[in-house]
C-alpha cells in the first residue's frame, strides 16, 4: 500500500462519531449539520484541537438508468445482462440516490485546548447534549487527517438516510 493510502485507512479506522445528529438527511430539502471534531495534536502532549463548522447535504437526487443498455457491465458475462433485462421486465428497476455535500471551510473555527483528550471529549459532549441541537455531530479523529473524519461522518449519514429517503420518494410516487 502507498503511504497516503495507509494514512487514509488509519484515519478512517480511528474516526469515531461520539454523538450523531438526531436528524437524517432531508429527502426534499438541503440539510445542514453542525460538527465538532476533536483531535489530539500529533507532536504535542496534552494539547487537543477542537474544530467547529458546518457541512451541508444537498437534497438527494434520484438516478435511474435511462436504459439498461447504458449500464456498463465490464467483466461480467451475459447472465448479468439477462438479470438486468429480467429486472426491467418485472418492474424492479434499480434506483440510486446521489447525495451532494458542500464543506464550507470559511465556517470552520478551531481552538487548541491544553488538557487531555478524555477531558476535552467529556466537556464537548456535555455542551452538545446541553444545547440539544438535533443537527449536531461530535466526532473524534486524527488531527492531520480531520477532513477524512468529516467525510466518514458524511458517508455514515448517507447510509443512515437512504432508507428514509427511499420511503419518502415512494410515498410521493416518485419511485
Amino acid at each position: 500500500m502507498k503511504p497516503e493510502i495507509d494514512a487514509i485507512q488509519y484515519a478512517m479506522e480511528q474516526t469515531k462519531v461520539l454523538r450523531e445528529p438526531d436528524r437524517r438527511i432531508d429527502t426534499f430539502n438541503a440539510t445542514r449539520f453542525r460538527f465538532t471534531i476533536i483531535s489530539e495534536l500529533m507532536d504535542t502532549v496534552g494539547k487537543v484541537r477542537v474544530r467547529r463548522g458546518e457541512v451541508e447535504a444537498q437534497k438527494p437526487q434520484i438516478i435511474k438508468p435511462a436504459s439498461y443498455n447504458s449500464v456498463e457491465l465490464e467483466g461480467f458475462d451475459e447472465k448479468a445482462r439477462e438479470l438486468l433485462d429480467w429486472m426491467k421486465k418485472n418492474g424492479q428497476e434499480p434506483v440510486f440516490f446521489q447525495y451532494g455535500f458542500q464543506f464550507k471551510r470559511t465556517q470552520v473555527h478551531e481552538e487548541i485546548i491544553s488538557d487531555n483528550l478524555e477531558m476535552v471529549k467529556e466537556r464537548v459532549l456535555e455542551e452538545a447534549y446541553r444545547e440539544d441541537d438535533p443537527m449536531m455531530a461530535v466526532v473524534e479523529g486524527v488531527d492531520d487527517a480531520w477532513e477524512i473524519g468529516l467525510l466518514k461522518f458524511t458517508i455514515d449519514m448517507i447510509e443512515k438516510s437512504q432508507s428514509i429517503n427511499q420511503f419518502d420518494f415512494k410515498r410521493r410516487g416518485l419511485l
